[in-house]
Order: structure tokens, then C-alpha cells, then sequence
């Protein structure tokens, strides 16, 4: 894990995956479900990208949001592409695999760009043998259910880090 950024009034947070419809959605609404639960939502910005464009504008995949569904999250963001500009915005930019961080990386200007860049995975702490948040979308039933097991787990991490961040 990087070192999280220094003490801020408002955090900003990004996650990233391929397409923006299953995982990095998944992680914006358990993140921000999260966020709503500990009242900082004043404090905690959470949105999520995809490295592709192939799906803008579109819902979270049917399967995804079914299985955060019956856990009492939220996934309504619509997909949008990963820009360079997305570092002037965010502190946090959260990729879930390798691809993600080096096509993430490969738009980065500067090496305050790249200090921004964090994998998901770092995060978890009950599936850290776990290289990757793997993509569930040619899987079935139980692929989705292991990336929202390792989405909670990494957010949850993620987000007690966050807070120490917060002025």
C-alpha cells in the first residue's frame, strides 16, 4: 500500500476497472453506503470509471446490481471512461487489477499522478492471497459474490484509511 495523501478537508476517491459496469460501480456503492453509515458524506466524494468506453452511459451490469441488491447497496452510476483529468479531481484512484493500474498509469503526467494509483487488492485484509478483485463478468452467481466479498472487505479498509486523511 502507498502512502495515503496528507491531511485533507474532503477526500475524493475513484475506482476503475475495464468497463465500468461491474466492479468499479460495485465499489462506489458499497463505498459510498459506507460513507453514508459513518455521516461523511460531506467529507468522502466516491465515483468510478472505466478504462474503456465501450459502456458509457449505461446502468451497472444486471447481475451485479442484483447481487449488491439483495446486500442493501445501491449500484445506479452510469459508466463513463477514465481521463487524464481524473487526477486533477481525485485523490484516490483505485484500480482493480493489473491491467487497470498500468493503462491508469500509462495517462498519468506525473509521478503525483502515479503516488494517486492504488490497487484494490492492497486493501483487503480477509483476502489478501487474492492477486486481483477478479472481473465477474463471463462468470456466474459466484464470481459476483467473491468481488462483492472482496469489495466490502477492501472498502472497509480503505475507507478507516481515508478517515485518518481527514482533517
Amino acid at each position: 500500500m502507498q502512502n495515503p495523501p496528507s491531511k485533507l478537508q474532503q477526500v475524493n476517491v475513484l475506482f476503475v476497472c475495464l468497463g465500468n459496469i461491474c466492479r468499479s460501480p460495485a465499489a462506489e456503492g458499497i463505498l459510498k453506503k459506507m460513507v453514508a453509515d459513518n455521516h461523511l458524506e460531506e467529507s468522502i466524494i466516491v465515483d468510478s470509471a472505466g478504462t474503456s468506453g465501450w459502456h458509457e452511459g449505461e446502468l451497472p451490469d444486471d447481475r451485479m446490481r442484483m447481487h449488491g441488491q439483495r446486500r442493501g447497496y445501491n449500484f445506479s452510476s452510469l459508466a463513463r471512461k477514465f481521463e487524464r483529468s481524473d487526477f486533477d479531481r481525485f485523490d484516490y484512484i483505485v484500480v482493480m487489477d493489473d491491467d487497470n493500474y498500468r493503462n491508469v498509469r500509462k495517462l498519468a503526467r506525473t509521478e503525483e499522478d502515479v503516488a494517486k494509483i492504488h490497487r484494490m487488492i492492497d486493501y483487503s485484509k480477509k483476502y489478501s492471497h487474492h492477486q486481483k478483485v477478479p472481473d465477474p463478468y463471463y462468470g456466474g452467481s459466484s464470481g459476483f459474490e467473491l468481488v462483492m466479498d472482496l469489495l466490502e472487505d477492501a472498502c472497509e479498509n480503505l475507507l478507516e484509511e481515508i478517515k485518518s486523511c481527514l482533517m
